[in-house]
C-alpha cells in the first residue's frame, strides 16, 4: 500500500460537499485518532510489546492485538457511523475468528483500511497484518503503530524482500497465534496508465490481459502461502468497488466520500490451493481474471452476487469502544502532566525507543521465553 495524489484529470464531483462543518469535524476525527493512537503507543507498547515480549512472543502480540485493537475499532465507526459510507458485504459469509491469508484488489491508497471493517465484524482487528511499503514505517505515530502491529515492510526489490518476508513469517507459524495477513498482489494502486503498462506486458508475455485490476506478483504470496499453509484455516480472495468515485486517505477524515464500498469475499480451502509455485502462480492469475470479470459485473450492475452477507456494526458498540478508548487516553494525559520527573522520563524513553525501533525495524527476542524452551526439551530428553 503507498500514498499518493488522485490525478486532477481523475477528479469528479465528491459525493458529499467539502463544507466548513465537514472539514472541523474532519480535524476533530483525526485529532482524536492521533491523540489516543500516541498515548496508547507510549504507554502501552514498553510493556505490551517490549517486556512482555522477553517472555512470550504469542501472549504479547495477545495483548498488542487487544490494546490497539480497541483503536483500530475508532476507523470503522468513522467510516460507517460518522461519515455514513454504506459497506455492503457480499459473496461468503466467512466464520469469525479464522487464521487467514488474505489477498485483494488494490484501487486506492485506502483499501487497505477497509479490510478494517471486516476484520472488526470477525474480532480479528487486532490481529489483522499487512505487507507494506517500507517508507510508510517512517511516519511519525502511524509509522510507530505499524511498527507495534507487525507490519512487513518491503523495498519492492525481490532480492531484497524475500529474506525480510521469510523472516518475519517464520515467527507467525504457530497456529496458536491469530492472524489476518493481508497482501496486495499487484503491488500498486490502480491507475489508467499502470493498467495500460500491465496489459501490455500481458500481451507480450501470453498473460490474461486485465482491464479493471493489475496483472499480479506473484513470489511474494508464493513466499506468505509456503510458509504459512499448516498453519492457516482458508485463503480469503478480496475484490473492493467504490460507488461515485475511489476514495482518498483526505476524502475518508472529511467524510465526503465514496458513497459506498462494495466487499466481496470469496473463502478458498488451502486444499483447493495447488502447492508447487507454477501452479501457484497460475491459480493466482485465475483468480485476479476473476476479480476483473467481478467488477465488470459490478459496473454493470451496481453491485456484487449475494450481497448481505454482514450484519451492520452496532452504534452501541462502536459508542462503547470510542468511550473506553478516550477514557483511556483522558488518565493517561491527565497522568503525564499530574505525574513526578520519573513518569515524564519514561514518556520521553518511550517515545525514543518506539521512534528508533520503528526506524530500524528492530523487536526484542523473547530471552525468558527461549531458555524455558531450552530447559523443557532437555527435560522431555532427559525422561526418554
Amino acid at each position: 500500500m503507498e500514498l499518493q495524489e488522485t490525478p486532477a484529470s481523475a477528479k469528479k464531483s465528491k459525493h458529499f460537499p467539502l463544507t466548513p462543518f465537514r472539514i472541523i469535524r474532519g480535524v476533530i476525527c483525526l485529532s482524536v485518532l492521533l491523540s489516543t493512537a500516541f498515548v496508547f503507543l507510549i504507554y502501552f507498547v514498553p510493556v505490551a510489546a517490549v517486556l512482555l515480549r522477553l517472555f512470550s512472543t504469542l501472549y504479547s502480540r495477545k495483548v498488542v492485538a487487544l490494546l490497539f485493537g480497541l483503536w483500530l475499532g475508532l476507523w470503522p465507526f468513522l467510516f460507517e457511523k460518522v461519515n455514513e459510507t454504506t459497506v455492503v458485504f457480499s459473496g461468503d459469509k466467512v466464520p469469525p475468528r479464522e487464521r487467514v491469508l488474505l489477498i485483494a484488489n488494490h484501487r486506492t491508497e485506502v483499501d487497505w483500511m477497509y479490510v478494517w471493517n471486516l476484520a472488526y465484524r470477525k474480532g480479528c482487528l487486532g490481529h489483522i497484518k499487512y505487507l507494506l511499503k517500507k517508507s510508510l514505517m517512517k511516519l511519525p505515530v502511524f509509522g510507530w503503530g505499524f511498527y507495534v502491529l507487525e507490519f512487513i515492510p518491503l523495498e519492492r526489490d525481490w532480492v531484497v524482500d524475500e529474506p525480510v518476508i521469510k523472516e518475519t513469517l517464520s515467527t507467525f507459524t504457530n497456529p496458536q497465534d491469530p492472524l489476518w495477513l493481508t497482501v496486495f498482489p499487484e503491488g500498486t494502486d490502480y491507475s489508467d496508465e499502470k493498467c495500460k503498462a500491465s496489459q501490455k506486458f500481458a500481451s507480450q508475455n501470453g498473460l490474461p490481459v486485465l482491464k479493471n485490476v493489475l496483472l499480479p506478483k506473484t513470489k511474494g504470496f508464493y513466499a506468505c502461502l509456503e510458509i504459512l499453509r499448516s498453519s492457516l484455516d482458508a485463503v480469503y480472495d478480496v475484490t473492493i468497488a467504490y460507488k461515485n468515485q475511489c476514495p482518498t486517505f483526505l476524502d475518508n477524515a472529511f467524510g465526503v466520500d465514496p458513497s459506498e464500498v462494495h466487499i466481496h469475499v470469496r473463502r478458498v480451502p488451502l486444499d483447493k490451493i495447488p502447492e508447487s509455485e507454477k501452479e501457484v502462480s497460475k491459480w493466482l492469475m485465475e483468480t485476479f481474471d476473476f476479480k476483473d470479470r467481478l467488477l465488470f459485473d459490478f459496473i454493470a450492475n451496481g453491485h456484487f452476487p449475494n450481497e448481505g452477507t454482514e450484519e451492520e456494526l452496532s452504534t452501541a458498540k462502536c459508542l462503547a469502544n470510542l468511550v473506553l478508548v478516550m477514557a483511556i487516553t483522558g488518565i493517561f494525559i491527565f497522568f503525564t502532566f499530574y505525574s513526578s520527573i520519573w513518569g515524564k522520563i519514561y514518556v520521553l524513553f518511550s517515545c525514543i525507543y518506539i521512534a528508533s525501533a520503528a526506524y530500524f525495524n528492530y523487536r526484542p527476542y523473547p530471552i525468558f521465553g527461549s531458555v524455558n524452551e531450552k530447559l523443557n526439551k532437555i527435560l522431555r530428553m532427559k525422561s526418554h
